[in-house]
């Protein structure tokens, strides 16, 4: 007899020949099951993020694409992909966003390469009950914000926020773009030039206007390729850039400024408090916010100057905007250690780029609380970006 074991009997093989067929076709299907099962793991870790993004949104009928409270480029060109991916699933999406669109760049952005979104107040407002968030990885900015639970994440800033079917988050990148664009590659799109009739019949197009907007979003989060980007970064210009449209990238990344914003400027070099190679500089008060961080870009520029951190007041509210080109300073954790004993204040960042805000009543006190004016709370930014708190 065949297949006895060494030292086995006759006897003992009996038993198992002998055995309920019941028995021995229960235990041939549980083979099959855990082959099957084998396979679909095997599967399912060879299928690329892009693959596996693209199905997490199938079978689902609409999607909410958020962006980041007052979206920037990067934000705008991911929620702009994503959309393109929900449709190739056969979803349909809608693009919201909270607070506004002011920077000179983010408003060319919109008007350039007709960035189609809706802005919302609330979570009422918000689209339906999938969403996606796209550059952020909590939900933040509006009333109820926290009550909102996402599908999908995908984005590259620190954080533990996750979806219920899909989380690529990637905070080693310099930009959520090369993501999103990591996933055209992936998912085999078709690229079209700006010259180029687009195809009807294909599955997922990366046509003009998408690739200009995903390398503009690169390269503003990485400051022209310059601070924070990775090889990923490169890879994707280099993939995006038979794509694009050199005119619409030249309108967007070459506003138009508005005086306030060269006041701006001014005043931040003016009023600069310069600490060995640190400089903190109040600018007053401001009509637009998004002045103050383009403010920070052109004092980081100083001679000698390798950390700065520029703030102003807008409606009762201290705007913060840092930037680091020292690698002993983490713009966005001495931000954040900054404002750790204002209630209701908020900042954090990178190492190289950082902001915050926090109430100007808040931070001076109220009710028992001894506070800080803002000549203190300037003495404690520069103490943190020193390492002395």
């Amino acid at each position: 007899m065949q297949g006895l074991r060494v030292g086995q009997s006759i006897e003992d093989a009996e038993p198992l020949a002998e055995a309920d067929p019941l028995v021995l076709a229960g235990l041939a299907a549980a083979a099959v099951l855990l082959l099957v099962l084998a396979g679909w793991v095997l599967l399912r870790l060879r299928r690329t993020p892009g693959e596996r993004f693209l199905q997490s949104l199938a079978g689902l009928e609409e999607v909410a694409i958020l962006t980041h409270p007052n979206p920037d480029p990067d934000a705008m060109a991911c929620a702009m992909g994503t959309a393109r991916i929900a449709e190739a699933a056969g979803v349909d999406p809608t693009i919201q966003y909270a607070g506004q669109i002011r920077h000179q760049e983010n408003r060319a952005f919109r008007t350039v390469l007709e960035f189609d979104a809706e802005g919302i107040d609330g979570k009422a407002d918000v689209a339906c009950d999938d969403v996606v968030l796209v550059d952020h990885n909590v939900p933040r900015g509006f009333p109820g914000a926290e009550g909102i639970e996402p599908v999908a994440v995908v984005d590259h800033h620190p954080g533990n926020g996750v979806g219920t079917s899909f989380t690529d988050v990637r905070p080693e990148r310099g930009s959520c773009a090369s993501i999103v664009t990591e996933y055209y590659q992936e998912l085999g799109a078709e690229r079209y030039g700006p010259e180029e009739d687009v195809s009807e019949d294909e599955d997922l197009v990366l046509d003009s206007p998408l690739a200009t907007g995903l390398l503009f979003g690169l390269q503003s989060d990485t400051n022209r390729l310059t601070k924070g980007a990775t090889p990923a970064e490169f890879d994707a210009a280099s993939y995006l850039f038979p794509a694009i449209d050199s005119d619409s990238l030249e309108r967007i990344a070459n506003p138009e400024v508005t005086a306030e914003t060269l006041e701006v400027k001014a005043r931040a070099i003016t009023n600069r408090t310069v600490d060995g190679s640190i400089a903190v500089s109040h600018v007053g008060d401001v009509t637009d916010a998004d002045t103050i961080p383009q403010a920070a870009d052109e004092l980081v520029r100083l001679e000698g100057v390798n950390a700065v951190v520029v703030m102003g007041r807008r409606d009762g509210v201290l705007h913060l905007s840092g930037r680091s080109r020292d690698d002993r300073v983490h713009m966005g954790e001495a931000l954040e250690h900054a404002v750790e004993d204002v209630p209701m204040a908020s900042a954090g960042g990178h190492a190289r780029m950082g902001g915050g805000q926090l109430s100007i009543e808040h931070m001076e006190g109220l009710g028992p609380s001894d506070g800080m004016n803002v000549e203190s709370f300037e003495q404690r930014v520069i103490d943190c970006l020193r390492g002395d708190v």
